[in-house]
């Protein structure tokens, strides 16, 4: 068993391989949190938990003349607002009569294999076999209001998520403010904060804070997650690093607006809270309703990033991402948008499809401009029917020309988006969220359709279901390229107003399972102008997501490098484009591009048709050695060799096969330096005493050799270069 009840003592314990997670009912009735860390064995840890008298940090009623016991201090399991709690709270709730306190106290419990299910949601999935819940339920002390708290225990993966349910039990309705999904309190302060900010087209940069006294948070306001923020954070002794220290890595399920949270209080304890933003954020709760707050993933290790990253890339991988494709090798392909923009014909598009079948790509991908009145930004979003000025034998014939070349054929989409300029919005104005009276701001000349209501969303399935089935297409990028603002609904009332950031998201997620539910064989990628909603909750639905509109290789091993710590390289759309990049002019060698691309899903976005001899051999090659080494890739654990940011001389990672007998290494040398210094490269993840045969040499190294010696690296003349070393184990 994983989760374990001591009845006498009430303890809870839920044990993963190698973590424990404990909590326990005070003699008062609060639930509070004992211990999460490495695994320990049979021990009641509550002797942890200690209080004295505090000024300004009072008491429960009940709890009176035992002046040690305050919400103030002792750790919790999930905070509320208005009870003597002035830490981070997760929930506030506004009653009939206007007061917004909450104290929860225990109830009862119930423990069973297999998982929560939370309707509507995305959520990590698995057998009964695989996974044990626990459900605690907890009930306000003077209100009908009941909280009943998930966490199911994934043992293998060292992974213990968490949600709660909001359950209105009386006669009146009330008000949620506030609806977080889980707390996490550590009798320490110090711990460091790594988040990942950005912005468009240079999104998940790693950034590494020292929690301090007061409240740090990240999040996103913007509808989305967000390419300014991202859903995933880490909390680590100030010492760790890819190979030791420890580490509590958390992850948002969800595809919104999110904040997470860490506050050192005054007595260096350190809390951490996360899910949905509260700002903008008014839910109502009518008499027994109950509201869904979304997941959160813990996973902690001892041993660094490293595994930490492992054990959420080994989730997702198994246990998140639900499509086919998630064990089945994904095609090689070309985009069109690099190579034409808005500007191409079918003929045209014909003749770069024929370039490419050439090379060896399997899939051709049109990008936007393919409908309506689309030759331009400024129209034609929401007229999901091709545009025959481009197109003379539409989407079907298009597609069918594809298919005689032996290509599968794919389609750029942008559902939840419509233009002013567009037979859509002519109809049925009111179907964008736009404030009655106000001019609303626009962005890339769209707004952004109502995902609230159920007749946007029935038009968009219809419509795009129909392009989807004349063409027959095997993959679709859904993209979504604005944040959302002028946030009203005309299908909502004025006391529900407060519920569109989110149920905006919940009809996304609706509409998507639809799609992917009736083209269970279609490969979806996900997008939102590249990485603005490069999330869990997404994964869920779509095994991949374009992962920046930055194409820039030296660029992307940044973005990539930050996307790594949270996220599997097998969900991370990553491209070929053309040298000079568009973006940057930086001009790179197309080994180099290739060998970062190659770090992702890996396709081309460039005019294949433009490069030289040369070029086209060295593309046939990359597909050959891409494939040959997809499942090592895809599959196999990561490691990140160099510490991105801190070094200008190389960046390296590499790929290792479960058993250990196979091992990529990718390297790109920087800066290059007059008179250079020598490097030299440890690898990670071998087997110590194995004999390894590095590809296309006679050479052969041991494993400890490899890993605690390491190898040497070319020197190299030129900025950016790329070396590459494929090890096979030796078998006696």
């Amino acid at each position: 068993m994983s989760i374990i009840f001591e009845p006498n003592n009430k303890i809870f314990t839920m044990q993963t391989k190698h973590t424990t997670w404990q909590a326990k009912v005070s003699k008062y009735g609060h639930l509070l949190h004992v211990y999460y860390g490495s695994k320990v064995e049979d021990a009641d840890l509550s002797y942890l938990i200690r209080g004295i008298n505090r000024g300004f940090s009072g008491t429960p009623y009940i709890a009176c003349d035992d002046r040690g016991y305050s919400l103030d201090t002792y750790p919790q399991e999930y905070s509320s607002w208005g009870s003597g709690d002035y830490r981070s709270s997760c929930l506030e709730i506004e009653h009939e009569d206007g007061s917004r306190a909450a104290e929860l106290l225990y109830v009862s419990h119930k423990i069973y294999d297999g998982k929560y299910i939370l309707p509507g949601l995305p959520a990590i999935w698995g057998k009964p076999s695989e996974i044990e819940t626990l459900e605690v339920l907890m009930k306000d002390r003077s209100t009908e209001i009941e909280v009943i708290l998930y966490y199911s225990v994934l043992e293998e993966y060292d992974v213990i998520t968490r949600a709660c349910k909001i359950c209105n039990a009386g006669n009146k309705p009330v008000f949620l403010h506030k609806a977080l999904s889980a707390c996490l309190d550590l009798q320490r302060d110090d711990l460091d904060m790594v988040s990942f900010h950005g912005r468009h087209a240079m999104e998940r940069i790693l950034q590494r804070n020292h929690a301090q006294h007061g409240k740090m948070s990240v999040g996103s306001v913007r509808g989305t997650s967000s390419h300014q923020a991202n859903p995933f954070v880490i909390l680590c002794d100030q010492t760790a690093g890819e190979e030791h220290g420890e580490c509590y890595g958390m992850s948002f399920v969800y595809s919104g607006n999110f904040i997470a949270e860490t506050e050192v209080d005054q007595i260096n304890q350190t809390r951490f809270t996360m899910g949905i933003h509260p700002d903008g954020f008014r839910y109502l709760l009518e008499a027994k309703e109950a509201f869904v707050a979304p997941e959160v993933i813990f996973s902690y290790s001892s041993k660094g990033f490293g595994t930490l990253s492992q054990n959420f890339h080994d989730l997702y991988r198994n246990h998140l991402i639900r499509s086919t494709f998630k064990n089945k090798r994904r095609p090689v392909l070309i985009n069109n948008w690099e190579a034409t923009e808005f500007d191409f014909t079918e003929k045209e598009l014909v003749s770069l499809a024929v370039s490419a079948k050439e090379l060896g790509i399997e899939l051709f991908v049109m990008d936007d401009g393919w409908f309506g009145s689309r030759n331009h930004d400024k129209s034609g979003l929401g007229d999901w029917f091709a545009n025959r000025e481009k197109l003379p034998s539409g989407v079907k014939g298009f597609a069918e020309k594809i298919h005689k070349l032996g290509m599968m054929f794919g389609i750029w989409i942008e559902p939840e988006m419509v233009n002013e300029d567009s037979e859509l919005y002519r109809k049925h104005p009111q179907w964008c969220l736009k404030i009655p009276g106000r001019l609303p701001n626009l962005e890339r000349c769209q707004m952004v359709l109502d995902m609230t209501r159920k007749d946007v969303r029935d038009y968009l399935f219809e419509a795009v279901s129909k392009v989807l089935d004349e063409s027959h297409a095997e993959y679709v990028k859904w993209d979504m390229n604005r944040n959302l603002s002028d946030v009203w609904s005309a299908d909502l009332p004025g006391e529900r107003q407060g519920e569109v950031y989110h149920r905006y998201v919940l009809g996304v997620y609706e509409l998507i399972e639809r799609f992917t539910s009736k083209y269970p064989d279609i490969l979806w990628e996900g997008c939102s102008g590249g990485g603005g909603r490069f999330d869990a909750g997404i994964l869920y639905y779509m095994p991949q997501s374009w992962c920046s509109d930055n194409t820039d290789a030296i660029e992307r091993i940044t973005i990539q490098y930050g996307t790594s710590f949270g996220y599997p390289i097998s969900c991370v759309g990553a491209h070929v484009s053309v040298s000079p990049n568009q973006q940057t002019g930086r001009e790179t060698s197309i080994e180099t591009r290739a060998a970062v691309a190659m770090a992702g899903t890996f396709g081309y976005e460039l005019d294949v048709r433009k490069l030289n001899e040369e070029e086209r051999e060295k593309v046939k090659e990359q597909i050959v050695f891409f494939k040959k080494y997809y499942d090592l890739i895809h599959e196999g654990d990561y490691y990140r060799l160099t510490e991105v940011g801190k070094r200008t001389d190389l960046a390296a990672w590499q790929f290792v096969s479960k058993d250990k007998s196979e091992s990529l290494i990718c390297t790109v040398m920087l800066q290059a330096k007059a008179n250079p210094p020598f490097l030299r490269l440890r690898v990670r993840g071998l087997k110590e005493e194995s004999l390894y045969h590095m590809e296309g040499t006679e050479t052969f190294y041991k494993g400890s050799a490899l890993m605690h010696a390491g190898i040497n690296l070319p020197v190299v003349y030129g900025d950016y270069q790329n070396v590459n070393f494929v090890f096979q184990e030796v078998l006696s």
